[in-house]
C-alpha cells in the first residue's frame, strides 16, 4: 500500500461522509427540528 492508495481511501471516505451529511440534512424527519431552529432568532422571550 503506497501513498496513492491512502489518498484514494481518504477521498472515498470523505465523499461518503459528505453524501451522508447531505442525506441527513435533507431528510423529512429532521425538517420540523430545522424549521424550529430557523425561527429561533425571531422568537420573543
Amino acid at each position: 500500500m503506497d501513498i496513492n492508495d491512502l489518498r484514494a481511501i481518504v477521498t472515498t471516505v470523505s465523499l461518503l461522509v459528505f453524501v451522508g451529511i447531505v442525506v441527513w440534512a435533507w431528510s423529512k424527519k429532521n425538517q420540523a427540528d430545522f424549521d424550529e431552529a430557523a425561527r429561533l432568532p425571531f422568537k420573543d422571550d
